[in-house]
């Protein structure tokens, strides 16, 4: 694996899980949700996850099978890897209480003008940094995987990425900030919890990169694909449609679509 390829790799992966700290930032210096903005971004991060999944990540994952499955077998194990990365992230969000998903809607609005120190509003916001964290772990590895493989795949993804940390950023820091009265302490807690996206790059390159081979590319590849598609169904979309308008989050996504769609042509 070159060298290049790494820290191209790795910094995409950091730049994905650090955008926490936008989402913080915005409770941070904003006094109000700019809901329109976030519901538009969201669906376009899910438009952008779901063509790039279906279109170029699965069929990468199924090409890369070919020569030692053959066509046939080669498709049926990518999709089983598909749906194996959708098992395991449904499997992980089933795990976290849902009054502590890091998916809760949350607007600036509601850390108020008062401090109002409460440790149950703590507790929440710890708990929700640390589900976060574990929702990130497979994120970084699929952005991480991405940048190792092909670049124009990578940093779409890692944008849609970003932006989809932004409102997660948001549910850690108001409770914290609002909890302890300190904003900073928000901010700081919110923006590590996205080092869990790094973190997952650095397991995934010293503890897969060893036995990495083109069945074991192809099986972690379709299982990426599978883990953005249900996160785009499960919690990008829903959280879009609450933060706006239905059809701003269609909008979103249809163009999320399109641009992704174009960036992939212009290297055909």
């Amino acid at each position: 694996m070159e060298t290049g390829n790494f820290w191209i790799a790795f910094g995409l992966t950091l730049f994905a899980g650090l955008s926490t700290g936008i989402g913080s930032a915005l409770a941070f210096f904003t006094k109000s949700t700019s809901t329109r903005f976030l519901s538009v971004s969201l669906g376009f991060s899910a438009g952008v996850m779901v063509y790039v999944s279906f279109v170029e990540i699965l069929q990468k994952a199924r090409e890369s099978m070919i020569p030692d499955f053959g066509e046939k077998m080669a498709t049926w194990y990518s999709v089983l890897a598909f749906f194996g990365g959708i098992l395991i992230i449904a499997l992980i969000d089933r795990l976290i209480p849902s009054y502590e998903n890091p998916h809760e809607i949350r607007r600036v609005e509601e850390m108020g003008s008062k401090v109002n120190r409460d440790p149950k509003l703590v507790r929440m916001g710890m708990f929700t940094a640390l589900a976060i964290a574990i929702h990130n772990f497979p994120e970084g590895i699929a952005t991480f995987m991405a940048g190792l493989t092909d670049i124009t795949i990578a940093v779409p993804i890692a944008v849609a990425i970003a932006i989809h940390n932004i409102p997660e950023g948001i549910a850690v820091s108001i409770p914290i900030s609002y909890g302890t009265g300190s904003k900073r302490k928000g901010f700081i807690l919110s923006f590590l919890s996205g080092l869990a996206e790094p973190v997952g790059a650095l397991l995934a390159y010293f503890i897969l990169m060893p036995f990495l081979s083109a069945k074991l590319f192809g099986t972690i590849f379709a299982g990426v694909a599978g883990i953005m598609v249900f996160i785009s169904i499960d919690e990008l979309l829903p959280t879009a449609r609450e933060y706006g308008l239905h059809h701003h989050a269609i909008y979103g996504f249809l163009a999320g679509m399109a641009i992704m769609a174009l960036s992939l042509l212009m290297f055909i």
